[in-house]
Formats: C-alpha cells, sequence, structure tokens
C-alpha cells in the first residue's frame, strides 16, 4: 500500500470513530434549555460535519465547508452536544497545516461568525457563552498549531532541497573532475606519443631510403634509434599510467631530462643544441611536468612540419621564473599547416603551472616558442 492509500485508510477510520462518538455523546448528554432530543435528523447532519475529513488531505476546502455547513446546521436546530463542531477543527487544522492558512483563517472565521448569526443572536445569549466563545477560542488554536505545523514541513522540505542541492552539486563537480582527467590523460597521452612517433616515422623513412640505396650500416643505426625510442615511449607510457594508479615512481619527465629528449631528436636526424643560460633551480610545482612536455611537443611540431631545421632549445633562469624557448631556422610559420592544436595544448600547459607561452614567426624567420615558468616558491 501507498503512504496516501495507508492515511486515507487511517482517515477514515478515525472519522467512522468519530461520527459514531459525536452520535453516542449527543444521545448521552443531558439537555439544557432549548436544546432538542437528537432525532434521524440530526444524527445525519453530524454524519455529514463527521464523515467528510476522511477526504481532508486532498479535498481540503470543499472537506471544510460541508463539515461547518453541517455543523452551523445542527447548532442552528439546537440538538445537544458541545464536541459536534470537532470535525469542524480537524478540518480547519488540516487546511492550515497544508499551508493554505489564508483559506483556513477565512473558514474559521466565518464558521464561527455563522454560528453566532444562526444560533446565539436567535436563541439567546447562553449560546454565546456556552458555544460560540469555546468554538472561537479552539479554531484559533488550531490555526496556530496547523502553522505551526505548515512551518515545520516547510523547513523540513527546504532542508531536503538543500541537501538534494548538495547531492547534485557534488554529482557535477565529480563529472567535471572526471572531465579533467581525461582530458590531462589525454594531453599526457598526447604528449608522450606524438614525439616519439614523429622520430619513429623520420628515423623509418631514413631506414627506408638507406636499405633502397643498399647502405644497410646507417640503415640499421635508424633501426636501432626506432627501438630506443619506442622503448623510451613505452616507458613514459608505463609513468603516465603509473601516475593514473597513484604510483609515485619519481619518474615524471621534468627540466632534469631536457637533455635526453634533445639527445633523442638528435638521433632522430634533428640538428639541434641545448643550452642553459643562469643558474638552474627547480621550478614550481605543476611546472616541471609543463616544461617538458612544452620543449616535448615543439620539438615534435619541427620535426613534424619542418623537417629538419636547425634548432634551438635553450632554457634561461631569470629571477622567479625559468624561460625556454625553441627556434628553428625552417620554413616560415605561414606556411606550416596544422600547428593549432598542438600550440593550444602548450599554452594550456603554461597557463595551469602559472606561466604564459607566446609562439610565431622568429626575428630570423622560421618558428619560435617561448614559454615562461615558475620557480619553485613563487608560483
Amino acid at each position: 500500500m501507498t503512504r496516501w492509500t495507508t492515511d486515507t485508510a487511517a482517515d477514515a477510520v478515525v472519522c467512522v470513530a468519530l461520527a459514531a462518538g459525536l452520535v453516542a455523546g449527543s444521545l448521552a448528554v443531558a439537555r439544557t434549555g432549548e436544546e432538542r432530543a437528537l432525532d434521524p435528523l440530526g444524527c445525519a447532519l453530524l454524519l455529514a460535519a463527521a464523515l467528510p475529513p476522511a477526504w481532508r488531505r486532498t479535498r481540503p476546502i470543499p472537506v471544510a465547508l460541508v463539515s461547518a455547513t453541517a455543523c452551523v446546521a445542527y447548532y442552528a436546530l439546537l440538538y445537544p452536544g458541545i464536541f459536534a463542531a470537532a470535525p469542524v477543527l480537524l478540518a480547519v487544522y488540516t487546511v492550515v497545516a497544508l499551508g493554505r492558512l489564508p483559506e483556513g483563517v477565512v473558514v474559521a472565521v466565518a464558521f464561527d461568525a455563522a454560528l453566532y448569526l444562526a444560533v446565539a443572536v436567535p436563541h439567546g445569549a447562553y449560546a454565546v457563552f456556552d458555544g460560540v466563545w469555546w468554538t472561537a477560542g479552539f479554531l484559533a488554536a488550531v490555526v496556530v498549531i496547523g502553522h505551526m505545523v505548515a512551518t515545520h514541513r516547510a523547513y523540513l522540505r527546504e532542508v531536503e532541497l538543500r541537501a538534494a542541492e548538495a547531492e547534485r552539486t557534488r554529482e557535477e563537480a565529480a563529472l567535471r573532475r572526471a572531465g579533467e582527467e581525461r582530458l590531462w590523460i589525454a594531453q599526457e597521452l598526447h604528449d608522450t606519443l606524438t614525439h616519439t612517433i614523429s622520430v619513429i616515422n623520420v628515423q623509418a623513412g631514413a631506414a627506408s631510403h638507406l636499405l633502397a640505396k643498399g647502405d644497410p650500416a646507417p640503415a640499421g643505426d635508424a633501426l636501432a634509434a626506432i627501438r630506443a625510442s619506442s622503448q623510451e615511449a613505452m616507458r613514459e607510457l608505463r609513468a603516465t599510467l603509473g601516475v593514473l594508479r597513484r604510483v609515485d615512481d619519481g619518474g615524471d619527465p621534468g627540466l632534469a631530462r631536457l637533455p635526453e629528449l634533445v639527445e633523442r631528436a638528435r638521433r632522430a636526424g634533428l640538428p639541434v643544441t641545448y643550452e642553459v643560460l643562469g643558474k638552474p633551480r627547480p621550478p614550481a610545482e605543476g611546472a616541471d611536468l609543463a616544461a617538458y612536455r612544452i620543449v616535448q611537443e615543439a620539438l615534435t611540431n619541427v620535426l613534424k612540419h619542418a623537417g629538419t631545421p636547425v634548432t634551438t632549445v635553450t632554457a634561461e633562469y631569470h629571477g622567479d621564473t625559468v624561460t625556454l624557448r625553441v627556434t628553428d631556422d625552417g620554413e616560415p610559420v605561414d606556411d606550416r599547416p596544422g600547428h593549432g592544436m598542438g600550440l593550444i595544448g602548450m599554452r594550456e600547459r603554461a597557463v595551469a603551472a602559472g606561466g604564459f607561452l607566446s609562439a610565431g614567426r622568429g626575428p630570423d624567420g622560421g618558428f619560435r616558442v617561448e614559454a615562461e615558468l615558475p620557480l619553485a616558491g613563487t608560483a
């Protein structure tokens, strides 16, 4: 059974018991003054007042009006019983407790005014004190209690809504973090693999050309370079997966491994040199990996788009920052295809590490990538 069905059944039982109690009480109570004995009409009016509240949760206003009308008619005909207004009190309480305070007050005032006009005015002052004012006091009490219940329910609903909103916010934050992690994974895999694949591509082309010329010795060197690059790619891929598994083996690439990176590019056939200006110092958190990936992507772009121009990688330490420059004397940047996504990724890495990156035509032609990243203690 649903909660609504259970509540309705309980209300029906209460109303039947209330009707039976009112009829029995009115039969048993001693009559005073002009009161008349309870007859079938009086019983019908009591039932008409007591039974409708079984539907008070779904039709609160109609139930209150029907019960109030029957009760006023009962008292106007001077039937006995001081508790005949109980169904009206229950109905008014329900209206107010369901959050309809103005309607509940209107019903209560109208009911008490109708009692006064139908009973006290025609039949004398005793009815005012014995019925109307007592009923007014009880109505005021049930309105106050109903309003307190409605306020408490509204507070509980607000708490539930806030809890649901907090849960939704947590879920959205989790989804956002998952998206950021997926983006980070994609960027790591891109930076790890594209450089090595570019090196392998160049070396494979050279080996194929040398074998076609019947010169196996240099071709063997190219194949050895391919093998070394493949092993390095596997090592970096394992390192990336290790980070994803929260394995901290201290093997993340950084500024200290730029000489290895340059050497791999040199073995791939790129005439590249590496120089350090100033006193090397550790970079800020997050900047070490960013520096390595930026240089790696820049060298990859040179291999992919510029052939084998003379290239220089410079790390210049000054003040609180380190400036990384990758310059080449290849074809002008405007003639190079496919730079967009790589440059976007490099800029995002630089900004995420607290620095910035610029890229474009070099002062003497070719292409230049320059990134400035913070050193430790300055980010």
